[in-house]
């Protein structure tokens, strides 16, 4: 199999428009959010504790950003045209500035593609790992923050004749008793960071593993909740959907295609989940078409597990500066996702002039296969 990356070039190193939210964020888009990323801070959804904390209100976690963008923030790492491809996302790194995002602020994202790179996988031979940048602003003019994504583009056709996934992720079965380990531990981790007291650096030794957080078992409601927690997937909330998108015309296999003239009839048919590349998520007949066994998680909730994971660890005082995770496998239908981390580093960080802890993530799957790993950097008091 032969992939063609032809069209990429004239793209690389170009910013490009594309859709952008309508209205400022509201405390209910921020609620929402939480719930479909199952992070049940009180910060986020719980007017009167978050009136009595640092922050006097609700405040949109840090993950938010990425809500704050169309296309779960992949955009810009899809450009250019490669005949019968699909992708999923290979990770995330994050630069957060300084400024938190409240109901009531109006973000526009700015996007630039970067670069790309063809490598061997296992699952489909030649695949290019594509990277673009989001850089988010807020309505004084504040960059809140920067996403670097990566796309991870195939040929479905190959992924299909070599079944990797099928083979490396099968089924499982629970027990009631393994289920309810979950729920107890789950309960744990909830209860380890309520009242959000913040670790203080000095107290932070190297070596310190932080409480696992498990999610799941996922199921095809989990996944929908996640969907539908985008803003982005609302009727209307955005406007210049697909304006100057050099990845609309990507190649896109004609069942994960969308009917852009019907959906300006109906906007069922662009949404993604029930018409468009986002279908294998919650339809395994659709799954088997791009190469994946079943139903199976998104890269953005991966990103926002992650960083929650560390931000909840941290206390209402830390506040997460940079991250860089990769996504090497994914949370497939029926899975749990257990989250687990170590402190690695400790630094007084020269050039913003502030404490810095260095959280090594790992998140894994009930079979000890790694989903995905990499460096949380927090800021915590001292």
């Amino acid at each position: 199999m032969q992939l063609d990356t032809s069209d990429l070039d004239q793209y690389c190193g170009k910013s490009f428009g594309g859709g952008q939210l309508r209205e400022p964020i509201s405390n209910t888009d921020i609620r929402r959010w939480v719930q479909g990323m199952q992070y049940p801070n009180p910060l986020h959804y719980d007017d009167d504790y978050a009136a009595a904390s640092r922050f006097g209100r609700l405040v949109a976690p840090q993950s938010f950003m990425v809500n704050c963008d169309i296309g779960h923030g992949s955009m810009p790492s899809i450009f250019g045209k490669i005949p019968g491809s699909h992708m999923i996302f290979g990770g995330d790194e994050w630069w957060f500035y300084g400024p938190r995002a409240f109901a009531g602020d109006q973000i526009t994202v700015n996007r630039q593609h970067l670069d790309y790179r063809v490598t061997e996988t296992k699952f489909a031979g030649p695949t290019v790992f594509g990277r673009g940048d989001n850089t988010h602003v807020n309505q004084r003019g504040e960059e809140v923050s920067k996403q670097r994504s990566t796309s991870v583009r195939y040929l479905a056709e190959e992924a299909r004749k070599r079944g990797f996934f099928g083979e490396a992720a099968p089924r499982p079965t629970w027990t009631p008793e393994q289920l309810d380990d979950l729920s107890t531990r789950r309960m744990a981790w909830i209860r380890s960071g309520l009242g959000g007291e913040s670790p203080s650096f000095a107290d932070v030794d190297l070596g310190t593993k932080l409480p696992t957080f498990p999610i799941g078992p996922h199921t095809v409601q989990t996944f929908v909740t996640e969907w539908r927690s985008f803003i982005s997937v609302v009727w209307g909330a955005t406007r210049d959907l697909y304006a100057d998108f050099s990845g609309l015309d990507a190649g896109w296999l004609p069942e994960m295609s969308r009917d852009l003239e019907a959906m300006e009839i109906d906007p069922a048919l662009g949404d993604g989940l029930y018409a468009g590349g986002s279908r294998g998520h919650t339809d395994s007949d659709a799954a088997a078409i791009i190469g994946l066994p079943r139903g199976y998680g998104y890269g953005a909730s991966m990103g926002a597990w992650a960083l929650n994971y560390v931000a909840y660890w941290a206390g209402d005082a830390g506040f997460i500066r940079h991250s860089n995770i990769q996504y090497r496998f994914p949370p497939f239908e029926d899975d749990a996702t257990l989250l687990d981390g170590e402190v690695v580093n400790k630094e007084h960080d020269t050039t913003l002039g502030v404490p810095i802890v260095t959280v090594e993530l790992t998140m894994t799957n009930q079979d000890g296969a790694v989903l995905a790993k990499g460096p949380i950097e927090v800021e915590l008091p001292e």
